[in-house]
């Protein structure tokens, strides 16, 4: 008599997780199947669903990515750790809608409990939209000046720091009547975000990779009277 051995639930589980796609760049997918495929390669570290088609980032590069990502960093944590009810994020997934699923270089939000329009979910993702969303893009050829800008723009999301690396330019856009206008430099060379008053950017310290400039720039603005009347009217839970 010939006796068979049913395949164990390991065996059936390894089969069924060998049986889904790879993930790969231009897939056209739906935002479930999109987490499915890259939950299941778990050794990727960047992949972005938008308007329902993958994207996967080229290796990244020192000096026009790695540095300015990590300069806006200690930018927006500055901010952070003065400015509470508010926080900021490294390449988190955001799910937008249905069709986008993306991993910002760095976005600053207000709390869902300081009345942000953003929220953290169950599975410890981002869901919504965050204020503001920083991209350190390679030029203005990028994608995240196109396809991503109109993404954003749509989702509402209040402002868009685009750093292209290349140009050694900046572009950051505040959202006004549904459409992204370019906020421009004051005389003294520094960009004012409008949704996060206090928040000073001086472009030319940035690139110039002049971080104590910055920096200074920054802490002069989180000094004004604007900053505390904001941090003022954030619903903070006492």
């Amino acid at each position: 008599m010939i006796t068979t051995t049913a395949p164990s639930k390991t065996a059936k589980r390894d089969k069924s997780e060998q049986q889904i796609p790879p993930l790969a760049n231009g897939d056209h997918l739906t935002r479930a199947e999109f987490e499915r495929r890259y939950m299941a390669q778990p050794h990727l570290k960047k992949a972005e669903l938008i308007e329902g088609v993958v994207y996967m980032p080229s290796p990244v590069r020192l000096d026009k990515h790695s540095k300015p990502h990590s300069r806006i960093i200690l930018f927006l944590g500055s901010y952070v750790a003065a400015t509470p009810g508010t926080d900021f994020g490294d390449n988190a997934t955001v799910r937008l809608d249905r069709e986008n699923e993306v991993q910002p270089d760095a976005f600053l939000r207000i709390l869902e409990t300081a009345g942000g329009q953003s929220r953290a979910t169950a599975d410890d993702y981002l869901e919504g939209s965050p204020e503001l969303i920083v991209e350190v893009a390679a030029s203005s050829v990028a994608y995240d000046l196109h396809e991503k800008l109109r993404v954003y723009r749509r989702n509402g999301v209040q402002e868009y720091l685009a750093l292209l690396a290349y140009e050694q330019e900046t572009r950051w856009f505040q959202l006004v009547e549904g459409e992204y206008v370019l906020l421009s430099p004051d005389d003294q060379g520094i960009i004012r975000s409008q949704v996060f008053p206090g928040l000073h950017f001086h472009p030319h310290s940035f690139w110039a990779d002049n971080l104590a400039g910055m920096l200074q720039v920054l802490q002069s603005g989180i000094a004004t009277p604007e900053h505390q009347a904001f941090v003022a009217s954030l619903k903070v839970p006492k």
